[in-house]
């Protein structure tokens, strides 16, 4: 028979890999387990960071990816805001 932790062990991991899956940092992904399916923060955090060392490579380039999106989409705002302000000055 299956140990109730493992197994739930097992829910929280499949939830992270969902989490992954939407391009979510380990913050967002503390928040929307805490919010939709009432595990605490500190479970999802424990359980990401194991993933994070059984999985070394792939969360470092996953973090690279997500901080490059982020990066690109800073620039396009502030591209997009200074088109903004430029409209409006003419």
């Amino acid at each position: 028979m299956d140990d109730p932790s493992a197994a739930y062990i097992r829910t929280v991991q499949h939830l992270i890999e969902e989490c992954i899956i939407f391009n979510m940092s380990k913050e967002e992904c503390m928040e929307a387990l805490s919010k939709h399916a009432n595990i605490k923060p500190v479970i999802t955090s424990t359980v990401w960071k194991e993933l994070e060392k059984e999985n070394k490579e792939f969360f470092e380039g996953y973090t690279e990816s997500r901080n490059e999106k982020e990066t690109r989409q800073r620039i396009h705002k502030v591209l997009s805001d200074s088109s903004q302000l430029k409209d409006t000055d003419d």
